[in-house]
């Protein structure tokens, strides 16, 4: 398993253009349609690439950079493709103390996957959160909607290992 970074892309394929195509035609004469085609394209490609930013830019006649703007400064939207499960490190004070960086570390090793990055087979994105509000249980871990208690390596891969 080895990284993906920020520049490597998931193939956008043809099925994918039609979609999109379709949603910006239901949208392109809708005042304040922006989001909501952002949110739709961003469901079909899993995440949106500057490409795709410059037909839903042509497509809805507005500026590219305030779609860049936009997608940008939304956190739900990425520019990145994302894996099928998330995974978010919690490095808050009692979870860092208690081992949370050590735990990030060996993920980062163990999948060959850097923070913000996606895994190459797009199995899972790492990211690190400041807290994740469950500092009795630190060092905590989110796989998805699922917290972790008292992770450490002796668990990891377990948990890891049943996100398939």
């Amino acid at each position: 398993m080895s990284h993906v970074n920020s520049g490597t892309k998931k193939e956008i394929i043809p099925e994918m253009w039609e979609k999109m195509d379709k949603i910006i035609d239901k949208y392109k004469d809708k005042p304040g349609s922006l989001i909501p085609v952002l949110e739709e394209c961003q469901n079909v490609c899993g995440y949106l690439p500057m490409e795709v930013q410059k037909k839903i830019s042509k497509g809805l006649n507005i500026p590219g950079s305030a779609v860049y703007g936009v997608v940008s400064f939304y956190s739900f939207f990425t520019m990145v493709p994302k894996g099928r499960h998330t995974i978010k490190v919690c490095l808050g004070t009692a979870c860092y103390v208690r081992g949370g960086n050590a735990n990030l570390d060996y993920i980062k090793d163990a999948f060959k996957v850097e923070v913000g990055s996606t895994t190459t087979d797009f199995r899972f994105s790492l990211d690190s959160v400041r807290c994740l509000g469950a500092c009795g249980m630190a060092p905590a871990m989110v796989v998805d909607d699922d917290t972790y208690a008292q992770v450490g390596k002796k668990n990891i891969m377990e948990i890891l290992e049943s996100y398939k």
